[in-house]
C-alpha cells in the first residue's frame, strides 16, 4: 500500500482549494513581488529569456500549501507505536529490528507500521535507478566538501523563524550542542549515498532515512504544541514546504556553490543530483505537491524563498548562526595532531560560514576570522582544478573518488571521537 492508495490518510491533494489555508504570514511573497522594482525585474527577465524568474502561480500555491503538510504516514505510526500503549522505547526498539531483520521480524506489527513500511519499500514508477546511483557516487566524490557548503548555506536560512524555531527549541544545533547534531546529519549523508545506500533492501542509508523521519515526527509533534509556534505565522514545523528547501540544499545549491572552490559539478550531474535527492525525500517522508525537476525551476523555487524572507528568528537565530563556527573551536584539553585538526576544521568552517552567507546577512553576527581560511582556499584552488579535471580519467576517477570516501569517514570518525549517531530527539524541549 502506498501513500497514493490509502486514501484513509489525508494528504495535501485531497484537500479541496476553498479549504486550503492563505500563505503563512511570515511568507509575504504577493506583497514583495507586487513592488515595483520586483516588478521590473520580472519583465526585464523574460524579455531577455522569455522566462519568469519565479515559480507559476500555481506552483506558488502548491509551495506555499505545504507549509501545512506533514507526514501522515508516519505521524500515524508515531502516534499509535510510540504514544501508544508500546511506548517510545521498545517503540524504537521495534524499529530498528524492522529496520535490520525486516518487518516479518516483527510478531503482529501494528497497523500503522505495516502501512509505514509497505510504502518505505515501495518503489515510484518515476525512480531511475542509475541516476539514484549516479548522483550518489557526486556525494561520495565531493566527500566532506558537502558538509562544509551544506553546513555554510544553511545558516541562511537560520534567520527564519520557521526554520531556527524548532532547531532552537529542540536545542540540537544550538550551543555545546552544535558539532553533535551537525555530525549526525554528516552520518546521514554519508550513509545515504554508500553504494546502494538508498535502493537496496536492509541497508544502512534506508535505516538511516527512516530514523530521521521518525525523528522529525517527533520534532514536530511537540514544536507544534509549543506556545512559541504559531501556525497561521509559519505553517506547521519541519513542513513538506521546507523539507524540499532541504533537497535544493543539497543538491542545485551544492553543486553551484562548490565551483567557487574548485570543485566542478557538470549540468548533468546537477540533475542526476535533482534526482537522487527527490528519491532520497521519497524515503524520508517529502511528498511535496510540486517538486521542481531541473535546475531552472529549483532557481526560481530559491529565488521565490529568498524574496519572501521575513528575517524574524531574532536571538534564536543568532545563537544557531553563531554556535555553528564556533562547534569546531579546538577543546582547550586536546593536544597535538588531533588538536591542530580542530585548529584547521576551525579555520576552514568560519571560512565556508564567510562564503557561503549573503554579506549582508553575516555582518549582523558575532562570526570568527575567516580570512586565514579564505586565503587557504584562493591557494589551494588551482590544485582543486587540476584535481576535478584528473578525475575525469577513469581510473584516476575511481581513485580520487576512494580517497574522498576514506576521507569523509576518517573526519567523522576524529570528529565523534568514538561516540555513534543516534538519530533519537525524544527528549523534552530546551524551553
Amino acid at each position: 500500500m502506498t501513500i497514493e492508495q490509502d486514501k484513509t490518510v489525508p494528504l495535501p491533494a485531497d484537500i479541496a482549494p476553498a479549504e486550503r489555508r492563505p500563505a503563512p504570514t511570515a511568507f509575504p511573497y504577493q506583497e514583495m513581488m507586487s513592488r515595483p522594482g520586483i516588478r521590473r525585474a520580472r519583465k526585464l527577465a523574460k524579455r531577455m529569456t522569455g522566462k519568469d524568474m519565479f515559480p507559476t502561480a500555481e506552483q506558488i500555491e502548491a509551495f506555499y500549501g505545504d507549509m501545512y503538510a506533514a507526514d501522515p504516514v508516519a505521524e500515524r505510526f508515531v502516534d499509535e507505536v510510540f504514544y501508544g500503549e508500546i511506548g517510545q522505547e521498545k517503540g524504537r526498539e521495534m524499529l530498528k529490528k524492522a529496520l535490520d531483520e525486516g518487518l516479518d521480524s516483527i510478531e503482529n506489527p501494528p497497523e500503522s507500521m505495516v502501512a509505514l513500511f509497505r510504502e518505505f519499500e515501495d518503489v515510484p514508477d518515476w525512480v531511475d535507478p542509475e541516476m539514484v546511483e549516479a548522483g550518489a557516487q557526486i556525494w561520495r566524490r565531493w566527500g566532506t566538501f558537502l558538509f562544509s557548503v551544506a553546513g555554510g548555506e544553511t545558516l541562511e536560512m537560520y534567520t527564519e523563524a520557521a526554520v531556527a524555531t524548532p532547531l532552537s527549541l529542540a536545542g540540537g544545533y544550538a550551543g555545546d550542542n552544535a558539532l553533535r547534531r551537525f555530525l549526525e546529519t554528516s552520518r546521514f549523508w554519508i550513509d545515504v549515498s554508500e553504494p546502494g545506500g538508498l535502493l537496496t533492501p536492509g541497508s544502512k542509508g534506508r535505516a538511516t532515512a527512516m530514523l530521521v523521519r521518525v525523528m522529525h515526527v517527533s520534532v514536530r509533534r511537540r514544536v507544534a504544541e509549543h506556545p512559541e509556534w504559531h501556525i497561521d505565522r509559519w505553517g506547521i514545523p519541519i513542513s513538506q514546504a521546507y523539507m524540499l528547501l532541504t533537497l535544493a540544499g543539497g543538491s542545485v545549491v551544492p553543486a553551484l556553490a562548490l565551483w567557487m572552490l574548485g570543485v566542478q559539478t557538470t549540468r548533468k550531474e546537477i540533475h542526476e543530483l535533482i534526482h537522487f535527492q527527490r528519491y532520497m525525500g521519497h524515503i524520508v517522508g517529502v511528498r511535496n505537491t510540486w517538486y521542481p525537476e531541473n535546475i531552472a525551476d529549483t532557481l526560481r523555487l530559491l529565488a521565490l524563498v529568498g524574496l519572501a524572507r521575513s528575517d524574524d528568528s531574532g536571538e534564536h537565530g543568532a545563537e544557531l548562526i553563531e554556535s555553528f563556527p564556533q562547534a569546531f573551536a579546538p577543546r582547550d584539553d586536546h593536544r597535538g595532531l588531533r588538536k591542530l585538526r580542530e585548529h584547521y576544521n576551525s579555520t576552514i568552517y568560519a571560512a565556508y560560514a564567510r562564503m557561503f552567507m549573503m554579506p549582508p546577512t553575516y555582518a549582523k553576527y558575532d562570526m570568527p576570522n575567516a580570512w586565514p581560511g579564505l586565503a587557504w582556499i584562493a591557494a589551494r584552488f588551482p590544485l582543486m582544478v587540476v584535481v576535478e579535471t584528473g578525475r575525469r580519467i577513469p581510473p584516476l576517477g575511481r581513485l580520487h573518488e576512494k580517497v574522498m570516501v576514506w576521507h569523509r569517514e576518517s573526519w567523522y570518525r576524529a570528529q565523534m571521537a568514538d561516540r555513534e549517531a543516534e538519530f533519537d530527539a525524544s527528549g523534552a524541549l530546551r524551553r
